[in-house]
């Protein structure tokens, strides 16, 4: 296992990221929170409590998986579909490198990718709502699970797509 070549891959991606935050992260934040905001407050003022938790609460874990979800398949399948646009993903098939290990670059950092901006919501969410988390390990081991297999089905949606039309067709 050559984890100098998957490291490069993962620093490159989660690299790329910072150069866009603004789309990367801090558009699916502020849209969640306009979530909030709308539910919240239109919804939320006729729902009092579902089952002893209010409305605001009971909403944090849909928004938030539905932002991880749409969020590793984003980041998995343009990850590899940007190098097969520009061509430099000749370069990584002629580094020494398996398909295992590419495929583990790209979907580690899509997931790593998922799980941060999950993760930025749920402390969003720490503003408009006081909430508590029952069992936060088996939390963080579910966000960890769907990411990675939501950012593999997105690394097989950037391999398939041969436009950057056919990339959204799953998410939207």
């Amino acid at each position: 296992m050559n984890l100098h070549g998957i490291r490069a891959i993962y620093r490159f991606e989660m690299a790329r990221t910072g150069r866009t935050l603004m789309q990367s992260v801090l558009s699916p934040v502020v849209s969640t929170s306009l979530y909030f905001v709308v539910f919240g407050s239109a919804i939320g003022s006729r729902i009092t409590s579902v089952e002893g938790v209010s409305y605001a609460a009971f909403i944090i874990p849909g928004l938030v998986m539905l932002s991880l979800l749409m969020q590793s398949v984003s980041h998995g399948s343009f990850g590899i579909y940007f190098p097969k646009f520009v061509g430099t993903i000749y370069e990584v098939h002629s580094a020494p490198l398996s398909y295992l290990e590419i495929i583990t670059g790209y979907v580690g950092a899509a997931a790593t990718k998922a799980i941060i901006v999950g993760l930025i919501i749920l402390a969003t969410a720490r503003v408009f709502v006081d909430y508590s988390i029952a069992h936060p390990v088996v939390m963080v081991l579910f966000l960890v699970m769907t990411t990675v297999a939501f950012s593999l089905f997105g690394f097989i949606i950037g391999i398939w797509a041969d436009n950057f039309e056919k990339l959204q067709v799953v998410p939207l």
